[in-house]
């Protein structure tokens, strides 16, 4: 029933085989299948060297020990997790008569259930006991306002502003990665945890164990990666809108920001710059010197980024030759078109290795040779018209089954032309990931939301758990990307708000869909798309201008420190932004806080996210002393504290001994 391989423990009981092994330093991956033999794919982990683990067999049970983290398997199969005290970290779910000496029901439940679907492979459910004390962090970006995931049903699928990155982090003292790409669902009940994958060959997931959050993380980190060195660039203000439909539009742009003497560093180009869907050019009718535009934009020390889609026109010149070679996205019924916005188009497969050679030398041909050295890569989920996962099929498998990595492939696409041609510190802005995009330069953003508060709210508590799910570069539309009338009073509000925020986000970026639209500038190529409208600091009136540009030059005068930050990032997996826990563990209280987070260790943000509201009240964590940014008060640690928070002003407190520039001097 139980033997070993090396390091590996195994299972082997009537057509089951599991595995767990050590993967990492406290850490153990642990695999199941009912087929013959077990795949050899590491999806989201990377190859990692033997760890010295201890084995143990006996008779009515085996056990494997990796530093901090133990597991003991039954004999009828159950597995349950230990740190190095003897704590119960997890424990699987099993409800059946031959499990008497855990627990005799008659319920007949496995702890891990294969389900075979019709046609093959099966549909699984790993069931483990809930503890309901239990706080749960990370998952990726859900668009809803909880930080603290406890009794959340969560889809594992991606969309339009959702994305899955399956890694969470336990208050127990634990992390957990569902290594699967599957289309599912995770569900963090009260009296029972269960991970579903639609359709799946075999059962896959990492657990580490950790005496704290940064410890975990870290170990995280070491098996999925961590992000390269943010650029210089990367650091500072990036101002975009939807669209800039000319080169001399988008130029006029960055001389204005120059005239005014405000910092930029980097503007974008949006889509439906090129003639279409799929030639990944610059149409030359409204951009028509690529070349010169970005040397203008260089003299003026502002870095040009430029949207990509994955979609395919069947009109694009490329279209029957990626038709013809594999690389495209089939779908199993119906006509083959995935997405049909101003076109009949389809996605290119990221999953190919050759589809991602194929339009990343399209793109260096027409977009890097010209000097551009940060991609934009939209609708990179894939948005579908219709969200019908098992009705599309990749190179590597159907979408039920491996959907959920192509986010991440369609970043290695980009990542790997970039550094073979020898650029370091490779920065591309994605509208998606999954466990392990970060290793390929994805700078996540939080997708199409709409302008309000209550969306600010929500992205707040992102935020926090995609650096906590392993993704430290992320950032949001500035003031939402759906509607917003600039010259609307309490859509101003909102964007003070939101701007003040976005300064002590990882990536400073002002986006959106304003309203109302201009007119197309024409009925084919780049300009049968309509803009939205104006979208500048300067476009929302001379008191929300004033205050838009005290943030800019504050998050000017913090770049030594966010350069310390994004190193800690690279080096350490750490989150830039992250929960009071993650810094103050030991104080149960920040545990509790859900409205403040600490912008790497010296920071603490309390942004104000109610409209009306100039005043909050704000928890400063135990242990040490608190100063307010803006009054230079003392306070005490381990108190709530009432501080003013007129329409021009965030709550910032500097830990005891931060020496960082926060006002001017």
């Amino acid at each position: 029933m139980f033997k070993t391989e090396g390091n590996r423990l195994i299972r082997e009981y009537d057509s089951e085989k599991v595995w767990i092994e050590p993967w990492g330093s406290d850490s153990l991956r642990v695999r199941a299948t009912f087929l013959t033999t077990m795949e050899e794919k590491d999806w989201a982990l990377l190859p990692v060297e033997d760890n010295e683990a201890t084995l143990e067999i006996k008779e009515d049970q085996a056990s494997i020990t990796n530093g901090k983290i133990r597991a003991i398997m039954t004999a009828a199969g159950k597995i349950t997790f230990y740190n190095q005290n003897g704590d119960l970290l997890l424990e699987e779910y099993v409800r059946n008569r031959k499990n008497v000496k855990d627990f005799c029901s008659a319920l007949k439940i496995d702890a891990r259930e294969f389900k075979a679907n019709l046609g093959g492979d099966f549909q699984l459910t790993q069931h483990f006991e809930s503890n309901p004390e239990e706080r749960l962090y990370g998952m990726g970006q859900y668009q809803q306002p909880y930080l603290n995931l406890k009794n959340c049903t969560l889809e594992l699928a991606q969309r339009n502003s959702q994305a899955s990155v399956p890694f969470t982090l336990s208050s127990l003292g634990y992390g957990f990665l569902w290594n699967n790409p599957a289309i599912g669902q995770v569900t963090f009940g009260k009296n029972i945890t269960e991970w579903t994958a639609k359709s799946t060959k075999q059962l896959d997931y990492w657990i580490t164990a950790g005496d704290s959050p940064a410890e975990i993380e870290e170990s995280y980190a070491k098996v999925t990666g961590t992000v390269p060195m943010m650029p210089e660039y990367g650091m500072g203000f990036w101002q975009c809108k939807l669209r800039y439909q000319t080169q001399e539009e988008l130029l006029e742009v960055a001389r204005e920001y120059k005239r005014r003497e405000l910092p930029i560093d980097v503007i974008v180009i949006d889509y439906f710059h090129w003639p279409t869907q799929g030639d990944f050019r610059f149409d030359p009718e409204y951009w028509p010197d690529p070349e010169g535009m970005i040397d203008e934009l260089e003299q003026m020390g502002i870095k040009l980024m430029v949207s990509i889609w994955p979609t395919i026109d069947k009109k694009s010149e490329n279209y029957q030759e990626m038709l013809q070679k594999g690389y495209l996205t089939r779908t199993e019924k119906g006509i083959r078109i995935t997405h049909d916005f101003l076109g009949n188009t389809v996605y290119f497969d990221s999953t190919n290795p050759g589809a991602r050679e194929f339009v990343w030398e399209k793109a260096k041909k027409n977009y890097y040779d010209k000097g551009v050295r940060i991609f934009w890569l939209d609708e990179a989920e894939p948005e579908y018209n219709v969200y019908d996962f098992e009705n599309y099929r990749y190179h590597l498998g159907s979408n039920a089954q491996v959907g959920n990595i192509y986010p991440m492939m369609f970043s290695k696409a980009f990542y790997d032309g970039m550094t073979e041609e020898g650029q370091e510190n490779v920065v591309n802005l994605v509208r998606c990931a999954w466990a392990g995009s970060q290793r390929y330069g994805a700078l996540v953003w939080s997708g199409d939301i709409d302008s309000s508060f209550e969306s600010l709210k929500n992205q707040f508590t992102i935020g926090l758990n995609m650096g906590l799910a392993g993704i430290p570069w992320w950032t949001t539309d500035i003031g939402g990307f759906h509607g917003g009338d600039p010259n609307d009073e309490d859509f101003r509000e909102c964007m003070i708000r939101w701007f003040q925020y976005g300064a002590f986000c990882p990536v400073f970026r002002l986006h959106g869909d304003r309203e109302p639209h201009s007119e197309p500038l024409g009925a084919s190529g780049g300009g049968m798309c309509p803009s939205g409208a104006d979208n500048e600091v300067w476009s929302y009136g001379e008191e929300a201008y004033q205050i838009f540009k005290k943030y800019m030059q504050m998050r000017e005068r913090l770049r030594p420190y966010i350069r310390r930050i994004m190193e800690e990032a690279h080096e350490k997996g750490t989150p830039l932004m992250r929960p009071l826990f993650y810094d103050f563990s030991h104080d149960l209280e920040t545990w509790k806080i859900e409205d403040a987070y600490m912008f790497g260790p010296d920071l603490l943000v309390a942004p104000v996210m109610n409209q009306g509201q100039r005043s909050r009240t704000v928890y400063l964590p135990s242990g040490c002393k608190w100063t307010n940014a803006h009054t230079g008060t003392v306070h005490e640690g381990g108190t709530y504290v009432e501080c003013d928070a007129p329409l021009d002003t965030i709550p910032l407190f500097l830990i005891e001994g931060a020496d960082l520039s926060i006002q001017e001097r």
